[in-house]
């Protein structure tokens, strides 16, 4: 879809599209304010067990979709989670990554996948999640093909682990709720990569935030600062597909730029923290240093709520700039500050509750997310945690957006929008629409950009 087409056609079709409903009643229009907070149990709120590993029971066999350095990992914490749990099939485009997944796993857990159990190309999803003898999907490629591979997963009734974001564009995140839904019905468990959900640190400071310690939430920050990530040029022999492939973290139409693949962590906790969605976004960004691609270096997005409450978030990728990673939460009474050093204070500095990391060590969330997998689905304890990702993943596009168009963007016109990223068909060929180093220009006709 053309940009300038953007807010005209979404205004038009806004009132079609259901909203849908996400847990924890978040709602961007509650106006009733709280007179009384009614203190909850941390299992009342769904904190999760954080037991050291998860229990022993039938046998769970998984296939990872997408082997780069994120799909292995992420099958490496998969086999690390509990007793009798292997990977049994890969999925990839390239068989170079599938190889180079293939050999860790062999060396560091001895599990073996046999040639005949490799599957390559776009369709390579379909013949593992179609597979009788798969319980588990481990949907790890670029994200993109998340909303396409999620569905499948589970209309094919897999249990899912389905890295964050899970879609670039509101057409994408449309596919996820609806596939949520059907998950919850199925009675299928779904942990997504949002790991701040499965930290203890986070989740004891939820339980206090909840129950009033900070009084009634007012506005937030959230920030992912940091240096310039990796990027590949490039080669000779590679199509344009190939190309933007290998170098997904950079091109907008995989990736859906830095604000969704890195800062989606620290908006999803606000999310989850403020229980509301926004009303509208005002973003700023550009596009400075940035060596390959067509995203952005950096975003600052002021976010508005019911109630004149307000989120303001930051992100930047550029060497030799100030880093911070982290989320604040302020209310009437206090501060929540949340990262490395978890703790609440009030307006003149006093700790009023702080995370006990000496006698409670936080173990690493990338491992506890699976072990939360394991637990739920041998547990029957359900968790579906789909939807949550594809709001707060909605909430970083909302602000990309307005970012890219130099608009103010509503939450229904986003959630309503046609906007869709990249191409209809795949294959390993020319990319006519992509354009190296073009980013979008805010205030500009978005199809005549300048260099």
């Amino acid at each position: 879809m053309k940009r300038r087409d953007f807010l005209a056609n979404t205004a038009l079709i806004g009132a079609g599209i259901p909203l849908g409903t996400a847990p924890f009643a978040l709602s961007s229009c509650n106006t009733q304010p709280t007179t009384a907070v009614k203190t909850s149990s941390p299992e009342e709120l769904g904190m999760y067990s954080f037991v050291e590993i998860a229990p022993d029971g039938k046998p769970l066999k998984a296939a990872l979709v997408g082997c780069g350095d994120r799909g292995t990992g992420a099958a490496t914490q998969f086999l690390s989670a509990g007793p009798n749990v292997s990977i049994i099939a890969l999925a990839d485009i390239f068989p170079d990554r599938l190889n180079s997944c293939r050999e860790v796993l062999k060396k560091k857990f001895n599990n073996e996948v046999a040639d005949a159990d490799c599957y390559f190309g776009f369709d390579a999803y379909q013949k593992v999640i179609g597979r009788s003898d798969i319980d588990v999907v481990l949907l790890c490629t670029p994200t993109h093909f998340r909303p396409e591979h999620f569905k499948a997963a589970v209309d094919a009734g897999k249990h899912i682990f389905m890295e964050k974001p899970c879609a670039v564009d509101p057409t994408g995140i449309r596919t996820v709720i609806a596939a949520a839904k059907v998950a919850t019905g199925k009675g299928l468990t779904v942990v997504t990569g949002n790991q701040r959900r499965h930290s203890r640190d986070y989740w004891e400071a939820y339980v206090q935030v909840r129950n009033g310690l900070i009084g009634e939430v007012l506005s937030a920050t959230a920030h992912w600062n940091q240096g310039a990530w990796w990027n590949k040029r490039k080669r000779p022999e590679w199509s344009d597909m190939e190309y933007c492939i290998r170098n997904w973290f950079n091109i907008k139409w995989l990736s859906g730029d830095h604000l969704l693949d890195q800062a989606i962590h620290n908006i999803d906790v606000v999310t989850w923290f403020m229980g509301q969605r926004p009303v509208k976004a005002v973003g700023f960004g550009g596009r400075a240093r940035r060596l390959t691609g067509d995203i952005y270096d950096f975003f600052s997005v002021d976010y508005y709520y019911e109630n004149n409450k307000r989120m303001l978030t930051t992100a930047r990728q550029i060497d030799g700039c100030d880093g911070n990673v982290s989320e604040q939460i302020y209310g009437s009474k206090g501060i929540a500050f949340l990262g490395s050093d978890t703790r609440i204070v009030d307006y003149n500095g006093n700790i009023l509750w702080k995370y006990d990391y000496t006698n409670n060590p936080v173990k690493n969330p990338y491992d506890q997310e699976h072990i939360h997998l394991v637990e739920s689905i041998r547990l029957d304890k359900k968790i579906n945690q789909a939807e949550d990702l594809a709001y707060s993943t909605q909430v970083a596009i909302l602000g990309r957006e307005s970012a890219y168009t130099g608009k103010p963007i509503t939450w229904d016109e986003i959630m309503a929008s046609p906007l869709r990223y990249g191409p209809e068909t795949y294959a390993l060929g020319a990319l006519p629409d992509y354009h190296e180093g073009v980013a979008p220009l805010p205030g500009k006709v978005p199809d005549s950009p300048v260099m």
